[in-house]
């Protein structure tokens, strides 16, 4: 994979997120890591900085959440159309249960301070800048608050620093 500047990006973020879905993993090469698919979040700049960001978001039940708790650092991983089989697997199926990045037939990369997938056309390597849980006081359309959390099991938010982009060659 070869390093790209943020600019040099070519893509739409809704199809991207919203149709193309992503892999976020997180972990280490020592204690492990998880996977699993990603379709809601936001590609952007945040704070003031020119800097790229990444917003991911994810329920307390997820076991790739106690991973990405654990690390400074996360990626998001895009494949290409031909996967959406595994990433639908991937999205539905929890490593508690077993070794599903095998199973999914996904090489994992221990570099840049995290975990990527060899297999990957994109990874946003992602340094960790804001976490919390959302609520519900924090919702103004009562409409998502029923549709999504109906049980209350509300999503966590990440905001990541888009510190590197790879793509394959």
């Amino acid at each position: 994979m070869k390093e790209i500047n943020y600019k040099e990006m070519q893509f739409n973020p809704f199809n991207l997120i919203g149709n193309d879905w992503m892999l976020v993993t997180a972990g280490n090469e020592q204690s492990g890591c998880n996977t699993m698919t990603v379709s809601w979040g936001h590609l952007g700049c945040l704070w003031g900085h020119n800097d790229p960001t990444a917003v991911i978001y994810i329920r307390q039940s997820r076991y790739t959440k106690q991973f990405i708790d654990a690390e400074p650092f996360f990626t998001l991983s895009v494949l290409d159309g031909s996967f959406k089989k595994q990433l639908a697997y991937l999205g539905s199926t929890s490593g508690r249960d077993g070794d599903k990045i095998a199973k999914a037939g996904l090489t994992p990369v221990f570099a840049d301070n995290s975990v990527y997938f060899k297999e990957a056309k994109m990874v946003l390597v992602c340094k960790k800048m804001y976490a919390q849980e959302l609520s519900k006081d924090g919702f103004c359309y009562q409409e998502t608050l029923d549709q999504c959390y109906p049980q209350g099991d509300f999503h966590t938010m990440y905001v990541g620093k888009i510190e590197k982009i790879l793509v394959s060659e």
